[in-house]
């Protein structure tokens, strides 16, 4: 029997067909440069990614990351909401339409989309490639400052993925309190680290302020229970790496893994995890640890034992993102 074909599955071919048309070694090159680039500041009116080959080689590299981290961020939210399908989307600082595709994955089917970003050809490439997935061939790809100039106009989900790294704080704070005030349900990721995750409770407490409430990866809406310097709030998404992965990055493993955090806040009727589990858990000789953020604002570790019946074997099954206790498990 074969495999469904998947979002991820059409969207690993698409991108294959786009980097076929470059030689190996500009596409590794052009990664290269492009990464150290992010990696310092960004000015919003000087885009990085300036051409078809810019564009082609990080899409290829960086799609699929952004894609599986977004469709983690959105599973947490759909299973918080689960009889609730957006019906328009606006994809902020999208680029090349990686949440768009995660959309898609998340809630099948047709809706409104529109793609807003800065860098034409981000937005050119990201056209062509929707062309893969019907769900998205109707999207509008539109040229747009993204900063303290934005407007939205109401939609059901804002989606804003790695984006909050290249703005100034003012542009970051009105960007958000546009999402908010123009959204039904906003979903902001960034890439899992310290200065990722301070980026993501900035936001949090801003989508707070604007009267959404909180529903993953957090089980409340009150403050964050983790001492600020001392850890930060992260999840992990496994991503097969392509060819271009391994030949820029080195080593022969056939996956990797994107650490990303990320906030999802909505108006909407919402049931957020009873607890979600922090960190990786710890399988042992007859127990598994779990590291837990609990609804009652605080950060727990819960041993479940074989004694634990069912639940026990819902925590050897359990992953790090995961809400816990399981739905169609009671304690």
């Amino acid at each position: 029997m074969n495999d469904p074909v998947t979002p991820a599955h059409t969207l690993r071919a698409a991108l294959d067909d786009v980097l076929a048309g470059l030689p190996p070694t500009q596409a590794a090159g052009a990664v290269e440069r492009l990464i150290a680039n992010y990696r310092g500041e960004t000015p919003t009116h000087a885009p990085i990614l300036r051409d078809r080959a810019d564009v082609a080689a990080y899409a290829a590299y960086r799609m699929p990351a952004t894609f599986e981290a977004v469709h983690a961020a959105l599973a947490a939210f759909a299973a918080a909401a689960p009889d609730w399908t957006p019906g328009s989307h606006v994809d902020v600082g999208g680029g090349t339409g990686a949440a768009t595709w995660a959309v898609t994955a998340t809630w099948p089917g047709e809706r409104a989309v529109t793609v807003l970003d800065w860098a034409e050809p981000a937005l050119a490439l990201g056209r062509e490639i929707a062309a893969a997935n019907p769900a998205l061939r109707g999207a509008r790809w539109q040229r747009a400052r993204i900063g303290a100039d934005l407007t939205l106009d109401a939609t059901d989900l804002v989606t804003v993925s790695y984006v909050l790294n290249e703005l100034a704080e003012p542009d970051r704070a009105a960007l958000v309190d546009a999402a908010a005030a123009a959204a039904q349900a906003v979903v902001i990721v960034e890439a899992g680290t310290p200065a990722g995750y301070a980026r993501v409770i900035e936001a949090r407490d801003r989508l707070i302020r604007a009267g959404l409430h909180i529903v993953a990866p957090c089980p409340h809406s009150a403050g964050c229970p983790i001492e600020p310097g001392r850890d930060w709030c992260h999840f992990s998404a496994r991503v097969s790496r392509s060819s271009l992965h391994r030949r820029i990055k080195g080593g022969t493993l056939p996956y990797e893994d994107e650490k990303f955090s990320y906030v999802a806040a909505t108006r909407l009727p919402a049931a957020p995890a009873p607890a979600r589990v922090v960190r990786r858990p710890q399988i042992r000789k007859g127990q598994v640890l779990l590291d837990l953020c609990e609804a009652d604002e605080r950060l727990t570790r819960t041993t479940v034992t074989k004694r634990h019946g069912e639940l026990y074997k819902a925590a050897r099954d359990a992953e790090w993102g995961d809400r816990w206790p399981p739905g169609d498990v009671s304690e």
